[in-house]
């Protein structure tokens, strides 16, 4: 089975581990169900982004660029 991996933004990953740390040092001690959910959440987004960034193909952001331009001369 093939699986198209999309490029994801740095702002992406930067999120994630603002998220973790956050979730770990402020919302846990307050509420651990909340703090526990979010950190596992964050930490999804953080794996997510390092398989974008190791298996997403480098021409796929060029190739976007290409098709709005194409659609937006019609």
């Amino acid at each position: 089975m093939f699986y198209r991996v999309v490029p994801l933004s740095a702002g992406f990953m930067l999120a994630s581990i603002l998220g973790i740390i956050i979730s770990a040092i402020y919302v846990y001690p307050i509420s651990s169900n909340f703090g526990f959910s979010f950190f596992l959440l964050f930490v999804l987004m953080f794996i997510a982004s390092l398989i974008s960034m190791t298996l997403a193909p480098i021409d796929a952001h060029f190739d976007v660029k290409k098709e709005r331009n194409r659609r937006t001369k019609k």
